[in-house]
């Protein structure tokens, strides 16, 4: 019974981590509900009235979202410096809101600085929320000169009690985040490897469904490597020890994906492409199930379930021998002729579970040190002895700094610049027509126009942000209205009530921005109830305020200094391009036999750019786009982008084993092979940026017999090379096919490259 309880919260745990990685958005929302707990507790004891217990609930939220940065000191430092900043807002906004004209002209110009201010960084971005929102604020209560006092003393409270709740009731380190989203890391290994199971036993029928789930699990596996890659520096000891963590994480998910594609191939007609792995809603041809009753289809279940075990089984727990010789024995698939009989495609898939055993080892003794190792096999001692040298090779390893400095653009092109306008612009339109809808509650619309350019750089993006918020507007609405009714004017069961939509809206921010609409709307029904000022009227008012600032927000985005998303997009596309450029000429030169550089970071550097095309892409790929043919070739081109960084990720892996590894050796002749797919990739960029420029893809004979000896007799490449090699020819066909939708010219003659 012990036992079967344990298992049970290690699934909860475990499930938990998997869902909310670093668990960030449950601390998040816990810190933010219970700086609104502390804060109307103390007010309640002080005899508050309802207006300063809800300004003191709104103050609290504000002054623990609006903190970004990840040192514990930065944070306090900020948060002290934003209350005199909450106080002068609110004193301003008091003062002039019997102003019209000069109270209007002034939150626009506040407007302004508080976007502006994001050019500085977290904590300019901190500032200028604060500062925006607690003008927002005075405006809602409805703040005067004379019940400043009260008020600054209800700021004082919010403020305390949220450096309170951040520091001591729910602390947050550098260090514990990272430990936790190695945990999920863990947790969706563990995942994605039991929907490799499940590909593995679907029938024809459900092999669609099953591709989908393995296609989401490597997805949301590399979303956390991404996640941990952000932390590593301030999460880690030492450069040599994030470096190691770093290199372990980025094994375990090239070797984990590596495996869901041979076993695809086993299960498809023909050898998968690719392709179908990063392409929503792509077929594949399925071959005869793989049989039952077999012997080495058993082995093979047998073995996955082995690799799910080895990667969920804590490090620290002592496990004894059986956890020895399950590791033994999917490492001996490394060697040869431990290979079970079977065909040549299922072999392959039990040379990827002795591959992905080594990744999962290596990463065992990353996050928990040396372990016992007097069970090991000849082949585990083998593969112990290549990660020790690897390690080794890290520690002695010196980091190069790099002096030069990114350039920016300065002016009205600078990003900051040109949002501050646009939103200035949009802000001073939504105040105007929000004032011909209600001279009470025009700021609704402001808020909206200056919510929909946050964390947007495109017309196509403020629309489909300003879509989604009027979405989860409406449906709030409908809500409000519902749970006023229910409540009434109970005021400590609303207060809980908006507690709990508080921590929902945060807790679902980062998955949906209409359920974080949904929410807020929903706890503002409830604000009105406790505020008296509840009415039908009102929240049909607050969706056609909302209505409007993002109307506003569009035509600002649209007509001032526009961004289209299709320059965006293009943009971004060139840099994925000459990041994917200097990952593979880098990978390709050091296989080859040139000097080693630091081929990891430039791999994540592809994988940043390729997060942020393919968010600058959404508006492109929306559900409700009316260009169909668009959206297609969209997704299109970010699936064959997705191929060429997995193809570019698994040369970097390769050509960082080089110095370490015994059975990997430099082969000059490489570099010949890759000189077609940097040229091609050279040529997409310079179209991409330029369709007048006078550039054209080469074709050719495939990238293997590029390979073929001068001199009849010589070998021609040992079992690495090969799969180096199949790795360049996947990523030559697929630059090729990257060059047809973006319709960029092929040359008629192709001359030989030596």
């Amino acid at each position: 019974m012990k036992a079967a309880g344990g298992s049970v919260r290690s699934r909860l745990r475990d499930g938990v981590a998997a869902s909310d990685p670093g668990l960030l958005r449950l601390a998040a929302g816990l810190r933010t509900v219970g700086a609104i707990a502390l804060t109307l507790a103390v007010l309640g004891l002080f005899g508050a009235g309802i207006t300063h217990l809800v300004a003191g609930a709104m103050s609290a939220m504000v002054a623990t979202f609006a903190i970004r940065e990840k040192q514990r000191a930065q944070q306090a430092v900020t948060l002290a410096l934003g209350l005199p900043v909450a106080l002068a807002s609110v004193t301003l906004g008091a003062g002039l809101s019997s102003r019209v004209v000069g109270g209007d002209l002034f939150f626009v110009v506040l407007i302004f600085c508080a976007v502006y201010g994001r050019r500085f960084g977290d904590r300019g971005t901190a500032l200028g929320l604060i500062s925006f929102q607690l003008y927002f604020l005075s405006l809602f209560v409805g703040a005067t000169v004379s019940a400043l006092p009260q008020l600054f003393g209800v700021l004082g409270v919010a403020f305390a009690s949220s450096a309170l709740v951040r520091f001591v009731l729910v602390p947050e380190t550098p260090t514990g985040i990272l430990d936790r989203l190695r945990e999920a890391f863990r947790a969706r290994l563990a995942q994605l490897v039991s929907a490799q199971i499940d590909l593995l036993d679907a029938g024809p029928d459900e092999v669609e469904k099953a591709l989908e789930d393995l296609r989401d699990g490597t997805a949301r596996l590399h979303e956390t490597a991404m996640m941990i890659q952000s932390r590593l520096e301030d999460g880690t000891a030492d450069k040599a020890t994030a470096r190691l963590l770093q290199r372990r994480i980025a094994d375990a998910e090239i070797a984990t994906e590596r495996l869901g594609l041979l076993l695809l191939t086993a299960r498809s007609a023909e050898r998968a492409d690719t392709l179908t792995m990063h392409l929503p809603g792509a077929s594949v041809r399925v071959g005869a199930p793989l049989p039952a009753r077999d012997e080495a289809t058993a082995t093979l279940r047998r073995d996955l379930d082995a690799v799910r075990m080895l990667v969920l089984r804590p490090v620290s727990e002592h496990t004894g021998t059986a956890l020895a010789l399950v590791r033994n024995r999917l490492l001996g698939y490394r060697d040869e002729e431990n290979l079970p009989p079977a065909p040549a495609a299922v072999q392959d898939v039990f040379r990827g579970i002795g591959e992905t055993a080594r990744a999962v080892l290596g990463l065992r003794i990353a996050l928990g040190g040396a372990q016992d190792e007097s069970d090991d096999s000849p082949a585990t001692a083998r593969s112990r002895e290549e990660l020790d040298a690897e390690d080794a090779a890290i520690d002695a390893s010196e980091d190069e700094d790099e002096d030069g400095a990114d350039e920016t653009a300065t002016g009205l092109r600078r990003p900051t610049t040109r949002a501050a306008v646009q939103v200035a612009v949009g802000s001073l339109l939504a105040i105007v027509g929000g004032e011909f809808l209600s001279s009470q509650r025009w700021y609704w619309a402001v808020l909206t126009c200056w919510i929909v350019f946050i964390n947007t750089a495109s017309t196509g993006e403020i629309l489909v942000k300003g879509y989604r918020r009027l979405v989860g507007t409406v449906l709030g609405v409908v809500a409000g209205i519902v749970l006023a009714g229910l409540v009434g004017h109970h005021t400590w069961t609303s207060f809980a009530l908006v507690l709990v939509l508080i921590f929902a809206m945060f807790y679902t921010a980062p998955l949906s921005y209409t359920l974080m609409s949904f929410f807020v709307t929903a706890a503002l029904g409830l604000l009105y109830t406790l505020l008296h000022t509840y009415s039908f009227s009102v929240l049909v008012l607050r969706v056609e305020e909302t209505a409007l600032g993002a109307a506003c927000g569009v035509v600002a985005a649209a007509l001032v200094l526009p961004v289209h998303t299709n320059r965006r997009t293009n943009d971004l596309l060139v840099t994925v391009l000459e990041r994917l450029a200097d990952v593979t000429e880098s990978a390709v030169d050091q296989l080859s036999g040139g000097p080693p550089v630091d081929l990891l970071d430039q791999a994540r550097a592809l994988d940043q750019a390729l997060a942020d095309l393919r968010a600058a892409t959404q508006p492109l790929t929306y559900p409700i786009t009316p260009l169909r043919a668009r959206r297609d070739t969209a997704r299109y081109v970010v699936a064959l982008l997705e191929t060429c960084a997995y193809h570019a990720r698994s040369l970097a892996a390769t050509a960082e084993l080089l110095p370490t590894h015994p059975s990997i050796a430099a082969d000059p002749r490489l570099r010949r092979a890759g000189g077609r797919i940097a040229h091609n990739i050279e040529a997409i960029a310079a179209h991409v940026a330029d369709e007048q420029a006078a550039v054209e893809m080469e074709t050719g004979s495939s990238i293997a017999s590029l390979l073929e000896p001068d001199v009849p007799g010589t070998p021609r490449y040992g079992r690495i090379t090969d799969r180096v090699l199949r790795h360049l020819q996947r990523l030559d066909e697929t630059v090729a096919g990257l060059g047809r939708p973006l319709s960029v010219p092929v040359a008629d003659v192709v001359k030989p490259r030596r």
